[in-house]
């Protein structure tokens, strides 16, 4: 909703989110992107950078283009670009069967993630076991996690997905980097106690907490900041994963979070007069949008 421009401002005080903003994986490849094409006219992105409308427009204006697996197969000899959520190996084949060169902007954090279930694999394989990863069904990172073996591995998303394993055998989780903790402890609780009602041994039993601290220790931050303001505006792309699972963080604490993917979502009925605001948003939402929308909530 548009404010009359002649009517008195509403004096609201309103404060960004400090700890909002990029996470370090995303900052290093948005970098490397712009890098890129201070000297070039274009690059290929597989997949989009960030699941973030708005931001992904100022990149495309700079030359960035997106594509999809499948286009692989149509183009040769140009740059394309790895994401921070990380690819499976058969990616990597194919474009340097293609010919293609590639900038991979792997997260770190992910990076270490595949190795480690790659080694978790062998090792639960060794003793008959399964490996399961908790984790978004069709998500980039989990594709890419589940592509290190060869797809052999249970995707667990929620409770119900354990229903299909078997306790009696040897078991081995690990977690995609942007999961919630909470859900995660809940999960391998949820395991320990089917293990035992199955007869199984615990100790066959292994369980790894590779959740991104810098991601999970937003939660309670969240939960603190959220509690500070009579408003939140939390800001994340539709299709962020992370921008959910944060956004039900704010809104378990102040019911009145309002989660919106730009400015033009923006209602000024959200606020009355001299209320405190507090702006936060996803690890895919840039600081330059939270400042943006911030200084357009103060003009109200």
């Amino acid at each position: 909703m548009d404010r009359d421009d002649s009517s008195p401002k509403m004096g609201l005080q309103v404060e960004v989110d400090s700890k909002s903003g990029f996470c370090y994986g995303v900052i290093k490849a948005v970098r490397q992107a712009e890098n890129f094409l201070k000297n070039n006219s274009h690059i290929y992105s597989l997949g989009a950078i960030v699941h973030n409308d708005t931001e992904l427009a100022r990149l495309e204006n700079l030359g960035m283009k997106i594509i999809q697996h499948s286009d692989i197969e149509r183009i040769e000899d140009v740059d394309i670009f790895i994401r921070a959520h990380g690819e499976p190996p058969s990616t990597y084949k194919r474009a340097a069967e293609r010919g293609l060169v590639v900038m991979d902007c792997t997260c770190p954090v992910v990076l270490k993630l595949q190795e480690r279930i790659r080694k978790g694999y062998r090792q639960v394989k060794e003793r008959g076991g399964t490996l399961l990863i908790f984790g978004k069904k069709g998500h980039a990172e989990v594709n890419g996690l589940i592509g290190q073996v060869d797809g052999d591995a249970v995707i667990i998303e929620r409770e119900e997905d354990l229903n299909s394993i078997d306790f009696s055998r040897a078991l081995t989780i690990f977690s995609q980097t942007t999961m919630d903790t909470v859900h995660y402890s809940a999960i391998i609780s949820s395991i320990k106690r089917r293990v035992s009602e199955a007869g199984g041994d615990s100790g066959k039993f292994e369980y790894h907490n590779t959740i991104c601290r810098q991601v999970s220790s937003r939660h309670p931050h969240l939960r603190l900041y959220c509690g500070k303001h009579d408003v939140i505006i939390f800001v994340s792309g539709g299709q962020s994963s992370n921008g959910r699972v944060l956004f039900e963080t704010c809104r378990s604490v102040n019911a009145r979070a309002y989660k919106i993917e730009s400015s033009k979502d923006l209602d000024i009925s959200w606020f009355n007069p001299g209320e405190t605001v507090g702006v936060c948003g996803a690890t895919s939402t840039p600081m330059w949008q939270l400042n943006e929308i911030a200084e357009i909530i103060r003009n109200y």
